[in-house]
C-alpha cells in the first residue's frame, strides 16, 4: 500500500511591509519514518518537519528531561529575526500535538496545534 498524504490545512500569514507571506501546509501520512506508520509533517518555506513515532519519541524524552510541556524543535524552526519567525513545537500530554507558531513583521504571532495520530 503506498503512502497516502492529506492537507489537514494549509494557511498563511502576510507580511504588509514587503507583501510577503509565510505559508504552512500540514500533512497527515499514512506511512512516515523508518517503522511506515501514520504521522504529520508540517510544510514551510521548503523545509519539512516530519512528527512520526520514533522521531517524537525522542523529542518526547528530550522535553521530559527539560522539563517543559512544549518543546521547542530548534533545528526545524526559521528563527532568523525576532520579528518574523517560524516556531515547530512538540506538545506533550494526551494527545500529543505538532504545534506551529509564525509571525511576520506586521503579525501577531498566528499559532495552530495539530494533533498526532499516535501516542508514545
Amino acid at each position: 500500500m503506498a503512502n497516502e498524504k492529506t492537507i489537514i490545512d494549509e494557511w498563511a500569514v502576510k507580511d504588509l511591509e514587503d507583501g510577503s507571506s509565510l505559508t504552512i501546509t500540514a500533512v497527515k501520512c499514512t506511512k512516515l519514518g523508518n517503522q511506515s506508520l501514520p504521522g504529520i509533517q508540517v510544510l514551510y518555506m521548503g523545509h519539512i518537519v516530519n512528527y512520526e513515532p520514533l522521531a517524537v519519541e525522542r523529542l518526547a524524552y528530550q522535553a521530559a528531561k527539560a522539563g517543559v510541556e512544549e518543546y521547542l524543535l530548534d533545528d526545524h524552526s526559521w528563527m532568523v529575526h525576532d520579528d518574523q519567525f517560524v516556531k515547530n513545537y512538540l506538545v506533550l500530554g494526551s494527545p500529543l500535538k505538532a504545534k506551529v507558531a509564525v509571525k511576520t513583521r506586521s503579525s501577531k504571532v498566528i499559532t495552530k496545534e495539530y494533533e498526532l495520530p499516535f501516542a508514545v
